[in-house]
């Protein structure tokens, strides 16, 4: 019998060790001193070699930075020690830096570099100037934009810095300054590319200028950018928002590949016209195709569901998609309840909704406006430590009004204007009025409009006192009232009958045909 025996694994030999298959403890014994001595021996050979020293370069090594920021930091650092000291950046570093300048928002990093940036350098190469510029047009810094745009020597190679320059005053909402730029863009001869039309089109939009996207709808046609997918998104928003929703809906109809974008522009633009039903068609042609719509789509569909049907139906398929309790869908869900009167439904939303803004308890306070739990909520909203706004007022202003309670509405206006610091907007003074008018106090409405307001009142203002001089028949104040209506809605019939109402109750049937007359003289319906 033969046995191999192999020493241990920690010692990685090959030895191999032969003996005959005698059991004796002698050769037992002379195994084990043998294996001993070979360990020794290895441990010796392992102990002879020197001790490694520390690495000088590791030892001395500074911490690495924590993020990418203050890498970024750490890495301009050292270029301004280097240029102070003389030494020439390559033109490369510099381009790659106001990159990630760029890609990490780092607009404070870029205007460091830009400050290392040779002057003669930055005018001639376009590539450094344009990444600077974009820089400074993205983060809204237009002036400085401009600027380096002005001191481009070949700016008229290429359409970047133009796009970017465009896009920065179209993103500030300065549309002229963004459609001037094309427009000089055209007559230097600068070929616009499939980025340059959507941030213009962006611009008509902003200003309704249809006549003027038109215009640079041909241009895109002409340049080969006619169905380019960006061009035609931007085109549909142009038209829809500029007013004309039918042309809107043709170029939408020929985008062969619609994005998420297309369908949301087309959307927003029925809701923005009021076609709800349109709305929706669109709403489900999103979802048949794959398209999930995003939580401001859905509270558009719902915050103007005048259908019940139609704002369950978006309801139900919410819940299958699991959404339900995003902020923004539940918070119209509760206005899309309360306004066909489901109040059950909109309380349970929003007691069980995981997180509330100020938006949802105006939702819920707005849904009890008429009723003393606007109250109620009211207090809870401020225990829970939720700033309230202008328009959590209106609806508590409005729910004193109805309930007929002056002092209330006289502390929460205080509240509003005292511990808020909120100033009266014309709606708090027509809820006001309204207040006075409903509980018969016709004299202190009248002295909260000419002594109080700020400004000069408004027709709803006025309206709300014509209305209360009809509830409690003040003749005298309710043609104060009316003149003043007649003056700023001239064409408006309601104000004319609400006062003949006023004459007739008060049996003045001279003056209730002297009314009529002139409904019919100004061509108004009786």
């Amino acid at each position: 019998m033969v046995t191999i025996l192999y020493p241990p694994s920690s010692f990685h030999t090959s030895l191999v060790i032969i003996h005959c298959g005698s059991k004796n403890k002698r050769s037992r014994k002379q195994r084990r001193q043998k294996q001993q001595q070979i360990s020794r021996n290895r441990i010796t050979t392992f102990s002879s070699y020197p001790k490694s020293s520390p690495t000088p370069l590791l030892t001395n090594q500074k911490a690495f930075p924590k993020t990418k920021l203050q890498a970024l930091d750490s890495i301009i650092q050292d270029l301004e020690s280097s240029v102070q000291n003389g030494i020439t950046v390559q033109t490369e570093t510099f381009a790659s830096l106001l990159e990630t300048c760029y890609q990490l928002k780092a607009v404070e990093h870029g205007i460091k570099l830009h400050r290392l940036i040779p002057t003669n350098l930055l005018r001639k190469n376009k590539g450094i100037s344009s990444k600077l510029l974009r820089l400074y047009a993205t983060f809204g810094l237009i002036d400085e934009a401009h600027q380096v745009f002005d001191q481009m020597s070949n700016r008229t190679a290429f359409a970047f810095p133009w796009n970017s320059l465009i896009s920065g005053y179209a993103e500030l909402g300065e549309y002229e300054d963004a459609i001037a730029l094309y427009f000089q863009m055209e007559e230097e001869g600068v070929e616009p590319d499939q980025f340059t039309f959507p941030r213009v089109l962006k611009a008509c939009a902003g200003l309704g200028l249809i006549r003027v996207g038109e215009k640079v709808h041909l241009d895109a046609v002409r340049f080969g950018f006619g169905f380019d997918g960006f061009v035609l998104n931007a085109l549909v928003d142009m038209y829809a928002k500029c007013g004309d929703i039918v042309k809107a809906r043709t170029v939408f109809d020929r985008i062969g590949n619609k994005d998420l974008i297309s369908y949301n522009s087309m959307l927003t633009g029925y809701i923005h016209h009021g076609l709800l039903v349109e709305a929706f068609d669109i709403f489900r042609g999103m979802i048949l195709n794959g398209f999930d719509p995003d939580p401001v789509a859905i509270s558009s569909i719902l915050a103007n569901a005048s259908l019940l049907r139609i704002g369950a139906q978006v309801h139900g398929w919410v819940l299958r998609r699991g959404i339900e309790w995003d902020l923004c869908i539940a918070n119209s869900l509760i206005v899309v309840y309360s306004k066909d009167g489901k109040l059950d439904q909109a309380c349970w939303l929003f007691d069980h909704m995981p997180q509330k803004d100020a938006v949802s308890w105006n939702s819920i306070i707005h849904a009890h406006s008429k009723d003393h739990e606007a109250l109620i909520y009211f207090e809870q909203m401020e225990r829970d430590g939720v700033l309230p706004d202008h328009i959590t007022f209106v609806s508590l202003l409005s729910a004193c009004a109805h309930l007929g309670s002056v002092k209330d509405g006289e502390r929460l206006f205080s509240v509003m204007v005292e511990k808020y610091g909120i100033s009266p907007r014309v709606e708090h003074y027509a809820c006001m009025v309204n207040l006075y008018g409903r509980a018969g106090l016709i004299d202190e409405a009248y002295s909260m409009i000419v002594e109080k307001m700020e400004f000069e009142a408004s027709p709803v203002v006025w309206g709300a006192l014509l209305y209360a001089c009809y509830l409690h028949g003040n003749v005298c104040m309710g043609e104060t009232a009316a003149q003043k209506l007649f003056e700023l809605e001239p064409d408006n019939e309601h104000n004319f009958k609400l006062l003949i109402k006023i004459y007739g109750n008060a049996g003045r049937l001279d003056d209730v045909e002297r009314v009529e007359r002139m409904l019919v003289d100004r061509g108004l319906e009786f």
